[in-house]
């Protein structure tokens, strides 16, 4: 087997090349991987501005969002205003198989996308963080409690793994202006913290967590989550893979990799499977949601009042 080939029409180059430290991995596992998976991940990734995260021999990685300037012409982009850069970005849109494999070539291993569509948002997304040296359960157990606030409140959700230590809870909402998402994330992350205050927590400040698992409430507009099915640079090339709400007490991030992922996927996709449609959210959750400070600006506002005491 040569380190070349070409697939429809792309050429992939040094294929046997480790991908990274302690991935565990080649640049073919990576390619092949996202080949495998591509009518299942294209779906994900389709229509939405694209982010990768690259990783280049010797280098450390980095998040690329406007495409370079030998991008492919058959390469569809979208120029749209970036708020954590301050400027226009012209993106890729990742839709098709030669695409996939074209940025699979440039050593893309992470894709992120945005939860908005049509300047509407698509999505909630509950970003559960453990803290450091949690086992696994305590996100799971986290979870759980987003997902009875979900019931509560009349709406049900998805669940992934990060890819990395935690978890993802994904609703599916009716197209609704980014500021109502927003609110009505905040809002969810608040009831479920209320649920069982000694599990988890929306404390932005590390320090304030206290060791439980942060429900992060901040994956809205401009910001972008990992595609499902999407590899990750970390330890053995871990994948961010749908698991049913029953099967969450029996996996680990780790059981989902470049390697399992994929055989794992015998029957369907899955993530679209058990995606429940669009839901209508309530008012008075949406209400709710905008009495809840931005918990990156409380933070900031926090974090300055905290140095001014210190200091004085």
């Amino acid at each position: 087997m040569t380190s070349d080939e070409v697939r429809d029409g792309v050429s992939l180059t040094n294929l046997d090349q480790p991908l990274f430290a302690d991935a565990d991995a080649t640049k073919r596992d990576l390619v092949d991987y996202l080949d495998a998976v591509r009518d299942r991940i294209l779906p994900v990734l389709r229509d939405r501005p694209l982010s990768v995260v690259r990783v280049l021999r010797g280098q450390r990685p980095f998040m690329q969002k406007n495409v370079p300037k030998y991008t492919p012409d058959w390469v569809r982009t979208t120029t749209q205003w970036a708020e954590s850069s301050r400027r226009e970005v012209s993106y890729a849109l990742c839709d098709d198989r030669r695409t996939l494999l074209w940025f699979a070539n440039q050593r893309a291993v992470e894709y992120h996308v945005p939860l908005v569509r049509d300047g509407h948002a698509t999505h909630l997304v509950l970003d559960l963080d453990p803290p450091e040296g949690a086992a696994f359960p305590a996100v799971v157990a986290a979870a759980r409690l987003v997902r009875q606030a979900l019931a509560d409140t009349g709406l049900t959700g998805v669940v992934k793994t990060s890819g990395a230590k935690g978890l993802h809870v994904f609703v599916p909402v009716a197209p609704l202006p980014v500021e109502d998402a927003a609110a009505a994330t905040r809002a969810i992350a608040t009831r479920a913290e209320h649920l069982d205050p000694a599990t988890a927590t929306t404390a932005y400040i590390k320090e304030d967590r206290e060791g439980k698992v942060f429900l992060d409430s901040t994956r809205a507009g401009g910001a972008t989550v990992v595609a499902a099915y999407s590899p990750r640079i970390r330890p053995g090339a871990t994948v961010s893979f749908p698991v049913s709400w029953d099967d969450l007490d029996d996996v680990t991030p780790a059981d989902f990799t470049v390697h399992t992922a994929a055989p794992l996927l015998t029957d369907g996709d899955p993530w679209a499977d058990r995606m429940p449609a669009p839901q209508p959210l309530p008012a008075d959750l949406i209400e709710q949601g905008h009495t809840i400070p931005v918990a990156r600006v409380q933070a900031m506002h926090e974090g300055k009042r905290r140095a001014r005491a210190r200091r004085a």
